[in-house]
């Protein structure tokens, strides 16, 4: 793709920006000073470019999936990625080659990515079903689930760098994933990401289903595979199951997800959690656990209520809004769990959203 030039003229700007809780998940968050919307990839680099100029605070906003925004909202400007653009080599439905390099604009959700994946027969996204936001952010948090990760199909991830106001593309190798974590993350507001490049294979099963509940819910082993459309549905009920899967008329879904990371310990704390304790035990010697497990041991079932926020009816991960909530409360809440966890286990969660103009 060729380099962006830098658009001439004032960026598409909204007047009276409303507030952000209009552009999240959770529907929290008071107004920005000024919200620009980009619609191509010029846009956006000339709209960041030019705040940078100035020292203007901004932020880049996808989906709003992983946002807690401060109700005093954001004294700065909002640049709202809605880039479009998907393109792949070879673009046939039967390829040669038995795989596929499908490169995707920031601004595309990413559902519609793995929706059309599937139904193309590129496998290795299909357990990623049903994760709102865009695609420009899942490089961004490693974004995972039910087994698959994004970091085990991204081939590259192509950013402009604010720092240095040019573009440089990294390979996977150069990207720092880890668990919920890149080096796009371990720099944040240095990387705008403008599209990502994935290697996917081709053919009609999935990638080895390697997740325990999802491999009962298919009825397979773990190791075995499954048609796509089969782990893409099975994926999509789990998500509902749990709230996981957005929808306007339910509140127990006006949330960021999964509000806490599972920890990762290591040995020494791990065995100070109680025998019956979900353990997980890493390749480097550490020892993951559930995050749901300790809230709900802890006293916070689903359900929990806190005034106008609650743990999700449906799985105590996801703290959600269940209608005029402010953001104050939302955190309220996530601190009440966080210090009874860290009382009664000697565990320290971890929020995994990222928090503007307020914090835990």
């Amino acid at each position: 793709m060729p380099e962006p030039s830098v658009a001439e003229g004032p960026m598409p700007e909204t007047p009276m920006p409303g507030p952000l809780r209009e552009l999240t998940t959770l529907r929290l968050g008071g107004p920005p000073r000024r919200l620009v919307v980009a619609t191509s990839e010029a846009e956006l680099v000339a709209a960041v470019t030019e705040m940078d100029a100035v020292d203007e605070p901004v932020l880049v906003l996808g989906g709003g999936s992983n946002l807690v925004v401060s109700d005093d909202g954001f004294d700065g400007t909002v640049v709202a990625v809605r880039t479009r653009g998907i393109s792949a080599c070879p673009d046939t439905d039967v390829p040669t080659c038995g795989g596929v390099t499908l490169t995707v604009a920031a601004g595309e959700p990413w559902d519609d990515v793995v929706a059309m994946a599937v139904q193309r027969t590129w496998t290795g996204v299909e357990a990623l079903s049903g994760i709102p936001g865009s695609t420009g952010a899942v490089p961004i948090q490693n974004v995972g689930a039910y087994g698959q990760e994004v970091s085990q199909t991204i081939a590259s991830v192509r950013t402009w760098d604010r720092r240095t106001a040019t573009q440089q593309t990294f390979a996977n190798a150069d990207c720092g994933f880890g668990y919920r974590d890149s080096r796009f993350k371990a720099e944040p507001g240095r990387w705008v990401v403008l599209e990502v490049t994935f290697q996917l294979l081709v053919g009609e099963l999935s990638a080895p289903v390697g997740y325990a509940e999802l491999a009962r819910t298919l009825g397979v082993r773990i190791g075995e595979r499954a048609p796509l459309a089969d782990v893409r549905e099975a994926v999509l009920e789990l998500r509902r199951g749990k709230g996981m899967v957005l929808d306007d008329a339910d509140h127990d879904t006006w949330s960021a997800g999964s509000f806490f990371t599972n920890p990762v310990l290591d040995a020494e704390a791990a065995a100070r959690l109680p025998g019956d304790a979900p353990r997980w035990e890493q390749p480097d010697g550490s020892v993951k656990t559930s995050a749901a497990w300790l809230i709900d041991r802890a006293g916070f079932a689903k359900g929990h209520t806190h005034g106008r926020v609650a743990l999700s009816g449906k799985h105590t991960l996801a703290l959600t809004n269940r209608g005029g909530a402010s953001t104050d409360e939302l955190l309220a809440l996530a601190r009440e769990i966080r210090e009874s966890v860290r009382e009664r286990y000697g565990v320290s969660l971890v929020n995994e959203p990222v928090t503007v103009g307020c914090s835990l």
